[in-house]
């Protein structure tokens, strides 16, 4: 539709995205231009306007005195918001990888452009496929056409809940993601059915492996197998995994570059078991400890005791106290330390009894309280003020975060 603007004869039109004049019904004065007809000028008149009058091209729009003030019209008209069309490649990559595998591929039958961006190999670093139910065959083109060796992160769903006839995750999947992405680094599964899947068939260049409401073997991280799997891996995560137990937890010592474990609702680990398991595993950096049967004063003394190198700790506070928190006080290495809640009991630590002990922690640079219900409070101030060398954050537990490949 187009725009009137006040000055310009009647007849002409300014359309958005286009500053020139529809031809459409132009006019000349008064005069239309609509064929040889009655209304057109004679060869004469037209010749002794071509001597007197600048050349103009005829279908343009009145010359408009500079003094005079710009049309209100005109102004909306430069100032409309850029199109699709207009943004640069790498903006646009930054849209579409927000966008789900199935509309990435859709969109590149809009245009050429669009084809070619969808295409680019910073598209399939970090995939997710964890919002479909995807026949194998749809999972295998997407291995060959798109991610291949574009692909670091990549995050899965099996159909554990799904019935015997929806598709699983067979050994020759994951020997093919080995084989065609070289550059795969994070692995993660959700409500996966492994246990018919070998851990051998792992792509060996995984540094991360994250296992969420998975099953799993027995023998996939008993100690007595080959250590020689996986020799990469660095981080794994096993939250609600039904069948680890304390066994596993020593297993771990089979990965020699592991250096972070999370375990998350895993209920079987035992606190005998469990630090026997970092007795063994006294290299360990970071440890995170949510959401299991274990108290977390009893994880603590076991941390102190055995990972006396420990960077970074993470648990939630059910049963914490604050004689079980000042066991970490003079841990040499630890910088960071989060508590989570929302579990609080009568014994949990007031804001001064964990100023005191964090006071007495010479490395830590990190405080972060989460779904205590402090923020904003008294608690807040104390611990702040108190530990001006340290970044305190004080906050609800955060929803998860859109790039879960960080």
């Amino acid at each position: 539709m187009g725009l009137r603007i006040p000055g310009v004869a009647s007849g002409y039109r300014i359309w958005a995205g286009d500053s020139r004049p529809s031809v459409r019904g132009a006019k000349l004065g008064s005069r239309s231009v609509r064929g040889r007809g009655r209304g057109v000028k004679g060869k004469s008149e037209v010749a002794a306007t071509a001597l007197t009058a600048p050349s103009r091209h005829p279908l343009a729009p009145p010359e408009r005195d500079p003094e005079s003030p710009q049309p209100q019209a005109e102004v909306r008209v430069g100032r409309i918001m850029a199109t699709l069309a207009d943004l640069p490649d790498s903006v646009l990559l930054e849209i579409f990888s927000y966008l789900p595998v199935r509309d990435r591929i859709r969109i590149s039958r809009v245009c050429h452009r669009w084809k070619r961006l969808v295409d680019d190999r910073w598209l399939w670093r970090h995939v997710d496929l964890t919002l479909y139910t995807m026949r194998p065959k749809v999972m295998w083109h997407l291995l060959r056409r798109y991610m291949a060796s574009r692909l670091h992160s990549l995050r899965m769903g099996g159909y554990l809940f799904s019935g015997s006839q929806a598709p699983q995750l067979s050994p020759a999947l994951m020997r093919a993601l080995g084989q065609k992405c070289p550059n795969l680094k994070r692995l993660c599964l959700h409500v996966a059915d492994l246990s018919m899947v070998p851990i051998t068939s792992l792509p060996c260049t995984l540094r991360t492996l994250e296992l969420h409401s998975c099953e799993i073997s027995m023998a996939w991280l008993l100690k007595e197998q080959d250590p020689t799997v996986l020799p990469l891996l660095e981080c794994i995560v096993l939250d609600r995994v039904p069948a680890f137990r304390d066994e596993h937890l020593q297993g771990l010592t089979r990965f020699r570059a592991l250096r972070s474990l999370v375990l998350g609702g895993t209920y079987r680990v035992t606190e005998t078991g469990l630090d026997a398991g970092l007795q063994e595993l006294s290299y360990l950096q970071r440890l995170e400890v949510l959401g299991c049967t274990l108290s977390a004063d009893s994880t603590l003394l076991a941390i102190s005791r055995r990972l006396r190198d420990v960077r970074k700790i993470r648990l939630t506070v059910r049963g914490l106290s604050a004689p079980g928190l000042s066991v970490l006080e003079g841990m040499p290495a630890l910088e960071s330390l989060c508590l989570l809640g929302p579990l609080i009991t009568p014994e949990m630590p007031s804001p001064a009894e964990i100023l005191s002990s964090c006071l007495a922690m010479p490395k830590l640079r990190v405080l972060e309280l989460q779904g205590l219900g402090w923020e904003g409070q008294e608690a807040e101030r104390i611990l702040c003020r108190g530990l001006p060398h340290c970044m305190v954050i004080v906050r609800a537990c955060p929803k998860e975060s859109m790039d879960w490949w960080m």
